[in-house]
């Protein structure tokens, strides 16, 4: 590959970055880095009504936690208006485009006319100047938009990245329009230009771009620039098979990081989400970046699949370490109001709890038990702290209060009440933990119970 690699992405701040928009950042990373490139970001504002400074914060904290670190940028298109007008001034010199003072109610005029008439509604070239054609006076107070002087013959083709060669007949576009009346440029002009001066050399977005490439092209090919190779991924499906959406559940990127997924485990998934490398499932970004040489990309859509993330997540929580996992832990805690410390026994309960887990709120809600106090079910009290029960109770709750507070004595006191009493098991542990955890179900009850200070056992175990 002799011209450097180069790739970018583009998301508009009029929302929040989506689950699409950070899979096609997460191709082109890999693919940049993968190449000893550079990526690039680029904020795309010019829906001046609809950008807004909150939405651009998150697309930065979301390619933040991700960890897809950009070489170069944000560069904010607002910020290049000078730059556009230059080129669009440069256009209009050569002839590449040209004004056009058609009203609103003009063109949808046009279009109901040529619908009535079977055809396809597109711009019918009023304004465009042709060799010997004679336009139409110009109308006081009509400010004009500037279109592009799209070629009438012959096609365009290029060798998509993912769908292969692709190609589309000029007749099938109009001339597009590419600044309105108050002088600001449109997107596919400022993408244009935007690729031509960033020097992009693989453009990677989702397939909902195919229609707009051949207009992109034919602009780069007006300026005389190099083309960029394209690349269309699939779009995301929800689990209905449905282009996902907000009423599938949380789309953006941050909203996964409230509930508790690790950025590797995101990371992971994302990228099985339409790419491959063999059977491996489960990869870290190393990996990654050494597999994805831009083979391989999926044709055909991808599904969400929440459970699949959920046992991607799992995963990766086994594998953190007790230190990272109890600081991720603590913030969680935190959120909630639970002055939490990633101390040592933060560790351990973390260590004790998350082979349980999918996501790192799951492990806050077992460890909250060891924080605020716990209100059992009415249920499962009747149910299991007995009156058979109790005595068993009240006689380990005196042997709790003068040992050494570590899981093997706290096992030995817990055996001797069971023989005393004659009880098994089950009936013992599952009444300690109801009064104590406020759930019947723990991990091993002298490994729960450790991990707690003794006087709050004593504390709860005053219930009985």
């Amino acid at each position: 590959m002799t011209r450097r690699v180069r790739t970018r992405i583009a998301p508009s701040p009029t929302g929040f970055l989506h689950l699409g928009t950070a899979r096609t950042a997460l191709f082109s990373w890999a693919f940049a880095r993968h190449h000893g490139g550079d990526f690039i970001l680029r904020i795309e504002d010019t829906d001046v009504a609809r950008s807004t400074q909150e939405a651009v914060d998150q697309i930065i904290a979301a390619m933040k936690w991700l960890a897809l670190d950009y070489d170069e940028g944000p560069f904010y298109q607002m910020q290049r208006l000078d730059r556009y007008r230059e080129v669009i001034a440069k256009m209009l010199a050569e002839g590449t485009a040209y004004h056009c003072y058609c009203t609103p109610a003009e063109l949808d005029a046009m279009r109901e006319a040529q619908r009535a008439r079977g055809e396809k509604p597109r711009y019918d070239g009023t304004w465009r100047p042709e060799p010997g054609k004679a336009l139409p006076p110009v109308p006081a107070g009509v400010p004009p938009v500037v279109r592009f002087h799209n070629p009438t013959d012959g096609d365009v083709t290029w060798a998509d990245m993912v769908k292969g060669p692709i190609t589309i007949s000029n007749r099938e576009l109009d001339d597009l329009i590419i600044c309105r009346p108050d002088g600001t440029p449109t997107y596919n002009f400022c993408v244009v230009v935007d690729d031509w001066d960033m020097q992009i050399s693989h453009v990677i977005r989702g397939d909902d771009h195919v229609n707009n490439t051949p207009r992109q092209i034919n602009i780069l090919r007006a300026l005389g620039a190099e083309l960029p190779q394209y690349g269309h991924v699939p779009m995301i499906l929800g689990p209905d098979g449905d282009k996902l959406s907000k009423r599938h559940g949380a789309v953006s990127v941050t909203q996964y990081e409230e509930a508790g997924y690790l950025p590797e485990a995101m990371v992971n998934y994302l990228a099985r989400l339409g790419w491959s490398h063999g059977d491996a499932e489960l990869f870290d970004r190393a990996q990654l970046v050494d597999w994805f040489d831009g083979q391989h990309m999926a044709r055909s859509a991808a599904q969400w699949d929440a459970a699949k993330l959920n046992w991607v997540n799992a995963q990766y929580l086994k594998q953190t370490a007790d230190e990272s996992l109890a600081g991720l832990v603590a913030l969680h805690l935190q959120r909630r109001g639970i002055a939490a410390v990633a101390d040592e026994q933060l560790q351990r309960r973390c260590a004790l709890f998350k082979d349980r887990c999918a996501t790192l709120v799951e492990l806050a809600d077992w460890l909250g038990m060891y924080f605020v106090p716990v209100e059992p079910l009415a249920a499962e009290v009747a149910a299991h702290v007995t009156d058979a029960v109790r005595p068993a109770l009240l006689s380990l709750r005196d042997r709790l209060a003068d040992i050494d507070w570590d899981k093997a004595t706290i096992a030995a006191a817990i055996k001797d009440v069971l023989g005393a009493h004659g009880l098994k098991m089950p009936q013992l542990a599952t009444a300690l933990r109801v009064l104590v955890c406020g759930r019947a179900q723990t991990p091993s009850i002298d490994a729960v119970l450790a991990l707690f200070s003794r006087d709050t056992v004593l504390r709860r175990l005053q219930a009985v």
